[in-house]
């Protein structure tokens, strides 16, 4: 672990001796696949931790082809809010024209 530690400290320093674009291409050379490989990991755990759980199953209403629910399904049609009109359809100030609702 030590010699791995020594090899970290002396790869920092040489990163942080380099200008700033390289030092920029050689942080997003070795970041971008690390991030990857860890995301990649943490997947690939996680779905075998909730496949062990039995918790990887699809609920009935998630599966594909149902259709998306509406505020009306919620509420039902009686109880939706009336629509607001904002200030740029007003048409200035004064009373509401007839014409905007």
């Amino acid at each position: 672990m030590h010699h791995f530690a020594g090899w970290w400290d002396g790869f920092e320093l040489w990163v942080a001796g380099l200008p700033f674009l390289p030092q920029f291409v050689v942080v997003l050379v070795g970041a971008i696949p690390l991030s990857f490989l860890i995301a990649y990991g943490l997947d690939r755990g996680l779905r075998a931790v909730l496949h062990a759980l039995g918790r990887d199953r699809v609920s009935e209403s998630d599966q594909l082809g149902s259709e998306p629910m509406t505020p009306a399904d919620v509420l039902g049609p009686s109880e939706l809010p009336e629509p607001m009109l904002s200030g740029a359809a007003m048409g200035g100030p004064g009373p509401m024209r007839e014409e905007t609702v």
